[in-house]
């Protein structure tokens, strides 16, 4: 599949707030925890908790949520298929959207059970 302009778009507009209870409620129903979901957040954008708090309460978009983050110097390394995308096949003009599969791809690992050290390819 084709990343788009539009779908760039569409997804920078979201509120990181309103996903945040959904891959919290996946991981959980998979037996994982919000501290788990929080330590790859924090290695994926080097957000500490008050600020991934902050992004949270104050319903920052997906675009100023990537945008203040300082993306972990090994996420290049996330590679496979999150919604029909292969994370390595997304051009740089759309690195916002390449981003946002890279976190959907950490929380689907989570969710899978692969082991911590794997996820945060130490």
């Amino acid at each position: 599949m084709k990343v788009t302009a539009e779908k760039n778009e569409k997804i920078g507009n979201m509120i990181f707030g309103d996903i945040y209870p959904l891959y919290l409620n996946k991981l959980e129903k998979k037996g994982r925890s919000k501290a788990e979901l929080d330590e790859v957040i924090k290695w994926l954008t080097n957000y500490d908790e008050k600020e991934l708090q902050d992004m949270i309460e104050n319903k920052a978009t997906f675009r100023t949520f990537f945008e203040k983050a300082q993306i972990n110097s090994n996420a290049h390394l996330i590679k496979g298929v999150v919604c029909g995308y292969r994370i390595e096949d997304i051009n740089d003009e759309f690195k916002l959207y390449r981003q946002c599969r890279y976190l959907d791809k950490l929380v689907d690992e989570l969710a899978k059970g692969r082991t911590m050290e794997k996820i945060l390819r130490n």
